[in-house]
């Protein structure tokens, strides 16, 4: 691997590990110190998710880690999936939310479960 790539990789993995890690845990505040609004608390929760599981890809990439790219895949999605539901659980636990949320919830746990199956059968 080049050093270049290499380099993309880990830069890359802490830029989108550290905004990841603050938009699953504390999206309004962060955002709203930034001038962004309106500020959907769930999707940027989601956003976070998605950039915590890219995080994974970068590490595994920057390490060198020999796998099948399906199984890199598998994981990242898995990482996605549990991130999102966690996220969206916090909001469900807090406040009444639409039916369309609860579905959304349903969504991530089901896919975590299915990609956590994947990867225990060596996907």
């Amino acid at each position: 691997m080049s050093k270049l790539l290499k380099n993309t990789f880990l830069a890359h993995a802490v830029l989108s590990g550290v905004l990841g890690l603050i938009l699953l845990t504390i999206p309004g505040r962060f955002l709203q110190m930034l001038g962004w609004a309106p500020i959907d608390p769930i999707l940027s929760r989601i956003l976070g998710a998605a950039l915590l599981a890219l995080t994974w890809g970068d590490y595994c990439g920057w390490q060198g880690i020999e796998q099948p790219a399906h199984t890199l895949i598998v994981q990242v999605q898995f990482a996605f999936a549990a991130l999102a539901a966690l996220g969206v659980l916090r909001h469900l636990l807090v406040a009444r939310w639409p039916l369309m949320v609860w579905l959304l919830f349903a969504g991530c746990v089901i896919f975590a479960a299915l990609w956590a199956i994947a990867l225990r059968r060596k996907a």
